[in-house]
């Protein structure tokens, strides 16, 4: 994936968990507030450590033909 769609996502995503962080106040959920805080940072975390997929010649022994 293309580091300036990392980018976006990781800016949408930080976005979407704060206003999800700052509802939870809110409503009085201390608990789950820090839950959907974590899983924002976990979500950009794992996008950015773990590399995208890449498909060899032959996947599963069977050779694709370009």
């Amino acid at each position: 994936m293309p580091v300036k769609i990392k980018l976006g996502l990781s800016l949408v995503v930080v976005l979407v968990a704060a206003i999800a962080f700052y509802f939870e106040h809110m409503l009085g959920h201390d608990r789950i507030q820090y839950v959907v805080a974590f899983l924002g940072f976990f979500m950009i975390f794992a996008m950015w450590l773990f590399p995208e997929v890449k498909r060899d010649e032959s996947a599963g022994g069977v050779r694709r033909d370009p």
